[in-house]
């Protein structure tokens, strides 16, 4: 048997610095579709999406999160190297309590043993380089 398709519940953080957005970014090598996706992860069981957020932006960072403030729920089906996917997404905003992270180009992300960087994008930034901001729809929420 195959792995069992299942729904996840995630909580991202929307980092803000003026009209820039704090985004890990990456490309699906199946359709060649560059995305750019706000930093957070997934929810475990009996935690509350809220300190989700700070936790995932704690272990990815190591860096603290304060006015932390639900903006919306959105649901989020999509394809992504070729394989069907279906997340509940918890989207947050926040701020940094170290403001000196704003003045960053890009910030290093650890998830596990894997690192990658975060880029702070405009919305002229995604436009130009042709990134879509994922979850599809988050737009809305900003």
């Amino acid at each position: 048997m195959g792995k069992k398709s299942r729904i996840r519940a995630l909580a991202i953080c929307i980092l803000r610095e003026g009209d820039r957005l704090l985004l890990h970014e990456g490309v699906d090598p199946v359709r060649g579709i560059r995305f750019g996706r706000p930093l957070g992860g997934g929810i475990e069981f009996g935690e509350h999406s809220r300190d989700a957020v700070v936790r995932e932006i704690r272990e990815e960072l190591g860096a603290e999160i304060t006015d932390v403030e639900l903006l919306g729920i959105m649901e989020s089906i999509y394809v992504y190297e070729g394989a069907p996917g279906h997340e509940i997404v918890f989207v947050y905003s926040g701020r940094f309590v170290d403001e000196s992270l704003y003045e960053r180009a890009s910030l290093t992300v650890t998830e596990g043993k894997r690192q990658f960087e975060a880029y702070w994008r405009s919305p002229q930034d995604l436009k130009e380089q042709s990134i879509l901001l994922v979850p599809e729809g988050i737009a809305d929420l900003l």
